[in-house]
């Protein structure tokens, strides 16, 4: 057996060692760090350089889904062939690269084309990272893991977004990408110290590390099965980055109509984030919303209210009120979706590029519909907010036909 067999092989085996996984959720919260001053603050950055309307960011933020969607797939299938630490330094190198010729590029072109390239070095490294944090566990252990995970970089995101503007103001515009630079220069240093440690710690004791994390009496809280709990988590992830990509591409807009300054309007516009990261916490602590219907739903239906309510709001106390609504919703359909994968499904790393990749598939949607609804009714600003709220409702009542279909059709799923 060649030692480059070997190496994967105990890549596979994942981050045994509660220290070295410690590293791991900080590779997660500096990666969350990094791509988001980048890709969230980067539509502030192509209004304000660019001159990019609104229905200009809706087209950018639409290409950028679509190329994750499709690289995530690859992605995730390269790191379970290639080893996981391979395919993360692989997607790291791609994005310093590209941040770093960015920053000294001009033509908007170029700018563009760079960063849609880093956009597709972050494909490698989502997939890597829930691949190193999940796979090898044992079902107490891994289900813990999972609210850590979520957590850490939730957080992590709401603290760069809700910085970012400042950042700018500061430094110039020029430390979107910068910063980001720094952050991935040192995971990437992170990253092959922690390798070596996997690498020489003793293989695991045999353990029970099959998929499924919930307790049996879980899966008898609903008639529906299992299998069909997964399927709405499939269908209510993309949904939710469906509606998160829209925001974030609409908010440069909606600080123009509130009179916000790029650092103001990215705090006020941040409370989403925190509110999902606190929702993380709640759902991992508190384990009621498994396999039951009505709190997916739920979740769901308060996504289409409160998302409409933030984009047409008229006030900030409505656009601060529809988003702490927002961001728990979120947390629970995104939560939703990794639990019941993980619970029915496999934690691998081919499995952890799907997930990014039906992520990528909802953050194209949103935006592509947004445009086409504005291009199609250019006199009517609303009508892209309008437009995905009618997405979403339609999505949501397929999640209760998946629900109320007949026992004997449920029964196959």
């Amino acid at each position: 057996m060649t030692a480059a067999v070997q190496s994967s092989r105990r890549v596979h085996r994942g981050v045994a060692s509660p220290r070295l996984k410690t590293c791991v959720f900080a590779l997660a919260g500096s990666n969350s760090l990094s791509t988001t001053w980048f890709f969230y603050y980067l539509y502030f950055y192509t209004r304000d350089t660019f001159g990019f309307s609104q229905l200009q960011n809706f087209e950018l933020a639409a290409l950028l889904g679509a190329v994750y969607a499709v690289f995530a797939y690859f992605a995730g299938r390269f790191a379970q062939k290639a080893g996981y630490f391979c395919a993360l330094r692989l997607g790291l190198g791609i994005m310093i690269a590209a941040l770093l010729l960015g920053s000294h590029a001009g033509a908007m072109w170029v700018v563009l084309a760079l960063v849609i390239l880093a956009n597709i070095g972050m494909c490698f490294t989502w997939p890597s990272l829930e691949s190193l944090m999940s796979e090898g566990e044992t079902r107490e252990r891994l289900r813990s893991l999972v609210g850590i995970y979520n957590f850490t970089w939730a957080v992590a995101s709401g603290l760069a977004y809700a910085t970012s503007g400042a950042m700018q103001s500061k430094w110039g515009p020029r430390t979107m990408f910068y910063a980001p630079i720094a952050l991935l220069s040192l995971e990437m240093i992170l990253s092959f110290w922690l390798e070596k440690q996997v690498n020489n710690q003793p293989p695991a004791p045999a353990s029970n590390t099959s998929p499924g994390i919930a307790p049996a009496a879980e899966h008898r809280r609903s008639p529906v099965p299992p299998g069909t709990f997964l399927k709405m988590g499939w269908i209510a992830n993309p949904m939710a980055y469906l509606a998160i990509n829209t925001i974030v591409a609409t908010i440069p807009t909606l600080a123009l109509h509130f009179k916000l300054t790029g650092t103001l309007a990215v705090m006020v516009c941040s409370v989403w984030l925190f509110s999902r990261a606190g929702a993380f916490i709640l759902l991992w602590l508190w384990t009621g919303w498994h396999y039951r219907f009505r709190f997916l739903a739920g979740a769901f239906a308060a996504m289409v209210v409160s998302f409409g309510s933030m984009l047409l709001a008229t006030t900030l106390w409505m656009l601060v009120l529809s988003q702490a609504v927002l961001g728990f919703s979120f947390a629970l359909m995104y939560y939703s979706a990794l639990f019941y994968s993980m619970d029915v499904g496999e934690t691998k790393g081919e499995h952890s590029g799907i997930h990014e990749a039906v992520i990528g598939a909802g953050n194209c949607s949103g935006p592509a519909i947004a445009a086409a609804a504005l291009l199609l009714f250019p006199a009517h600003p609303a009508s892209g907010t309008l437009a995905v709220c009618l997405l979403l409702a339609c999505a949501l009542a397929v999640l209760f036909w998946l629900r109320f279909k007949p026992a004997a059709t449920q029964s196959r799923s």
